[in-house]
């Protein structure tokens, strides 16, 4: 391989234990699965016999219902920014879950409404027609509940990878809070018509309960902590700095910023009180170590939001959420680190570069080396604490190299053994995974957050 520039690497400050991995997915999993066999008991307390196909049918379409339901809850609790959920399992991970758990819980309602039209159409020997529409029309909170399911469908489909690429981040963000209002008017009718509500308060009280509580951890974690830390903090922009070609760096000073909590490699969502920027929050990540009265985050212009923070003057004030993300040294379980970054990837790296204790080595690939954003300070944080920095271009192509297993190995010696840390493109990511995967690296050692949505 060829590298633009690399210092020597030695071992410095003090080297971490190796610790298990952490329990705390298996732990989420397990509340999760617990629930889910609650809400079953619900159904099999409340059902004295199943005869018959209608019987089945309808039976199972209280199931899924039951389940839907409780989905619904689920899921809007993995996206309340809890910072219990977020610090440990990370914001990526959760958003995974997030997304393959609406496409469960959009196919429990669409198998809930059919199973139980089809079974009602039985016990009545009605057509389906006939039938669909009696329960629209006739049943309680019915015609609520109708158009709650047309909403979470449709907030379904604008979620499908094809359609997010057609639109903006802000449009994405805005258009899900449509999920609130479905599960608002679809709320009525699981106690006004559910067989496994009706006339049994304790289970009424408890589906109550289940859903207040994760009310309260939406306006709390969404609405009220933020706007408290705004007025707390009294963010406002100091200087924006050009960093490469469509790379700026926007300094940023307030009060008390220790009491954030915020850590190397750890995003927030910054809201730029300025015209065209203060109706939307985007996730930036901090880009230098989070200071008492300074913040930084470097950001690379990829839409009108980005582009926009270019123009931005000093004095501007800015509403910060988080911070947020696991994408920290709490995740480090080896002694020896690698951090790989690809493009603006290079920011919360960048931060972790300087703070992470013991052999640190970092990649950082780009596409042309005026592309290589905060090379100076990079290169001034490798002599000064004795680490490698390796950089590769695709242009030219005598300073490119192969994202493979083998070149890896050739660059870092004792691949390995080393716990990874990567951030960059959606392309660049794939291909690292596979070689350091490649390498002999477990995928537990191999830790990376992406700000896709």
């Amino acid at each position: 391989m060829s590298t633009v520039s690399a210092t020597r690497r030695t071992t410095t400050g003090r080297t971490p234990p190796q610790w298990p991995p952490s329990p705390a997915p298996l732990l989420v999993h397990f509340a999760i699965w617990a629930g889910a066999a609650g809400v079953l008991a619900l159904w099999w307390t409340g059902t004295a016999s199943v005869v018959g196909p209608a019987g089945w049918l309808t039976g199972a379409g209280r199931i899924t219902g039951l389940l839907a339901g409780y989905a619904c809850a689920v899921l809007v609790a993995l996206m309340a920014r809890v910072p219990l959920l977020d610090h440990t399992l990370g914001t990526d991970r959760l958003a995974r879950w997030h997304a393959a758990g609406g496409r469960y819980t959009v196919s429990l309602v669409l198998a809930h409404i059919l199973l139980i039209i089809w079974g009602y159409t039985l016990t009545s020997r009605s057509g389906v027609l006939h039938e669909t529409t009696t329960l629209v029309l006739d049943y309680p909170d019915m015609l609520k509940a109708t158009a709650g399911f047309l909403l979470l469908a449709g907030t379904g489909a604008v979620s499908a990878r094809a359609a997010r690429r057609r639109m903006s981040y802000e449009t994405w963000h805005y258009l899900h809070f449509a999920t609130y209002l479905a599960i608002f008017l679809a709320f009525g009718h699981q106690l006004s018509n559910g067989a496994d509500f009706v006339g049994r308060r304790p289970a009424q009280l408890g589906w109550y309960a289940l859903y207040a509580a994760v009310a309260a951890l939406i306006v709390w974690y969404r609405f009220a902590v933020p706007v408290r830390r705004a007025l707390r903090h009294r963010l406002r922009v100091t200087e924006v700095r050009p960093e490469a070609p469509g790379v700026v760096s926007v300094h940023l000073t307030g009060h008390r910023l220790t009491e954030l909590g915020a850590r190397p490699g750890q995003f927030f969502r910054w809201r730029f009180l300025a015209p065209g920027l203060w109706w939307t929050a985007n996730p930036y990540s901090l880009s230098a170590p989070p200071l008492p009265h300074h913040l930084r985050i470097t950001v690379k212009e990829a839409g009108g939001h980005s582009a926009a923070l270019a123009r931005l003057r000093p004095g501007t004030r800015v509403w910060a959420e988080g911070p947020y993300g696991a994408f920290t040294e709490a995740r480090r379980r080896r002694s020896k680190v690698l951090l790989l970054a690809g493009g603006v990837g290079i920011t919360p790296l960048r931060a972790l570069f300087e703070t992470l204790p013991g052999e640190v080595t970092l990649v950082y690939r780009a596409r042309r080396p005026e592309d290589l954003a905060l090379r100076p300070e990079l290169d001034a944080i490798a002599a000064a604490r004795g680490a490698a920095v390796h950089y590769f271009v695709d242009e030219p192509a005598a300073y490119s190299a192969p994202l493979t297993a083998r070149a890896l190995s050739r660059l870092v010696p004792d691949l390995a053994a080393h716990e990874v840390y990567l951030c960059g493109p959606p392309g660049m990511t794939t291909a690292a995974r596979r070689a350091l995967r490649g390498a002999g690296i477990p995928r537990r050692h191999i830790h990376h957050e992406s700000f896709e949505f």
